[in-house]
């Protein structure tokens, strides 16, 4: 039963009475588990690019913008990155008097090579009167780990990761993953007129902090750059929030007897991508950065892919427009649909005119995406498959393991077969062949999703996330995956990933 102060919030944070009654529907009932027709490799589903296609894309690229083609790149940048340092938080809540484990034993021996050690070491002066190596030699480890995290140092535990120091840059200065996508920016996705449209998701908390960044470092970079930047910012929206339950499924309260509600996950960024008004898309994770010196191959590939998309969005934006003129050749439409877009419906060939040309039109006019994978090495996420959709089609999707049945043995089986990895490395158009937008949340599967479970105040609960924005988010897209060298791919998980090569 709901209270006069829960239709209050619910109201004020734009949400809907069903909305609610579908959460709670979808924590009674869990999701539908996904069925993979078969793993995506090169030659099923993965597309492999010759040195020779590989310029003719970036030719395409270089045209569309002159042709004044519009771009934006879109970075979800608001999540924080307390997990990038759950082993010194666990290392921190302990009270180890040393160092023990070896990823302990690695941030300790080589704090020295990351990028933010002059402000630690300039707040370890400020909290304890001692430099890092005079706390070290002291034993006093713990201390050095609480400059890092705790909010009188650094506060590196609360912020997100767009605004720690990542990478030293030259003449001694540092960056923040927010400057290499502003750089990075200017690389591939300046458009003919040297205009840079780059688009940040923030947390309303550190909104003045992102914003104090880009007021300091854009001037410079449009100078060094030869661009002008039009940098824009915006917040997950309070509507797409999920309500939390506890263990029975009914709404948790807390002390005060208030409903709680949480953020949905980057799956309800898919309302901020609706907002975006370009043609082309990047989307990229904020972590997912090198200094300027290893940049040339994810650029070359950023260039790459961007080129395959928009010559096969004009391919499709033809085959449409034949559609609509009565003269379309079917056979060879659908041929493309098989062959290019990678999605198969064995009934589409035994179809009438009429409807298969009804098959055709509902597959090609959709959004259209490009996503690079690498070859699999090990690192956790979703990966590229041929999934089974509720028409009877199949399509290239991009899946989690929590959408697949862990007590099948041959889904299980096929979900560990897979050679690649999703690196988030998407490039999307998001306008019809007529030129209009097309409105993203129609193309949602919103019969995905993730149930976790969590504590509040000491209270075992359950939250929901939405389908992921690379994940059920965009479902209903045509999808393209195109294999992309793993130097494109540098995640930083952990802070000891900061101590890789391609950081240093």
């Amino acid at each position: 039963m709901l209270k006069e102060c829960d239709l209050q919030l619910i109201e004020k944070k734009g949400i809907t009475l069903d909305t609610i009654q579908t959460q709670l529907d979808n924590f009674n009932n869990g999701f539908p588990y996904l069925k993979i027709d078969s793993v995506a490799t090169v030659g099923n589903g993965i597309v492999s690019i010759s040195d020779t296609e590989a310029a003719t894309y970036i030719s395409q690229w270089n045209e569309f913008k002159a042709q004044g083609g519009t771009v934006e790149k879109f970075v979800p940048a608001s999540g924080a990155a307390s997990r990038m340092f759950k082993n010194i938080f666990a290392f921190v809540t302990e009270n180890k008097a040393q160092p023990e484990t070896d990823f302990e034993k690695e941030f300790f021996n080589s704090i020295n090579k990351f990028a933010f050690f002059p402000l630690l070491n300039k707040a370890c002066v400020e909290m304890y009167k001692m430099n890092i190596a005079e706390l070290i030699e002291a034993g006093r480890y713990v201390d050095v780990a609480r400059a890092l995290l705790d909010s009188k140092g650094l506060n590196y535990g609360a912020l997100p990761k767009g605004l720690l120091k990542f990478h030293r840059a030259a003449a001694g200065s540092v960056h923040t993953p927010v400057e290499e996508h502003i750089e990075e920016g200017a690389q591939y996705a300046a458009d003919s007129d040297g205009n840079v449209n780059l688009h940040f998701t923030v947390s309303p908390e550190h909104r003045t902090e992102f914003k104090k960044i880009l007021d300091a470092k854009v001037p410079n970079m449009e100078k060094v750059w030869g661009v002008t930047y039009n940098v824009t910012m915006s917040e997950q929206k309070s509507s797409t929030d999920t309500i939390a339950v506890t263990a029975d499924n009914t709404p948790y309260r807390d002390a005060s007897g208030n409903l709680l509600f949480r953020p949905a996950g980057h799956g309800a960024l898919i309302e901020n991508l609706n907002e975006r008004e370009a043609q082309v898309i990047f989307v990229k994770n904020i972590d997912n950065v090198v200094p300027s010196r290893l940049r040339h191959v994810t650029l070359r590939y950023k260039k790459v892919i961007a080129g395959y998309l928009v010559g096969l969005q004009q391919q499709v934006a033809r085959y449409l427009t034949t559609l609509d003129e009565d003269n379309a050749p079917l056979k060879e439409i659908l041929e493309f649909v098989e062959n290019k877009l990678f999605t198969h419906n064995a009934d589409a060939a035994n179809m009438d005119d009429t409807a298969l040309e009804t098959y055709l039109r509902t597959k090609l006019n959709r959004p259209l995406r490009v996503c690079g994978m690498v070859r699999n090495e090990g690192e956790p996420g979703g990966g590229p498959y041929l999934a089974c959709n509720t028409d009877g089609s199949y399509s290239p999707q991009i899946l989690e393991a929590a959408q697949i049945d862990a007590n099948d043995p041959d889904a299980v089986a096929l979900m560990k077969s897979g050679t690649h990895f999703n690196p988030v490395d998407l490039v999307c158009y998001i306008r019809d062949y007529k030129g209009n937008k097309f409105n993203l949340k129609d193309f949602v599967d919103y019969n995905t999703g993730l149930i976790s479970e969590k504590s509040k105040d000491g209270v075992a609960i359950k939250a929901l996330e939405l389908p992921g924005l690379w994940n059920g988010s965009m479902s209903d897209w045509n999808t393209i995956f195109v294999e992309v060298p793993i130097e494109t791919f540098n995640p930083v998980k952990t802070v000891n990933d900061l101590l890789r090569p391609q950081h240093q």
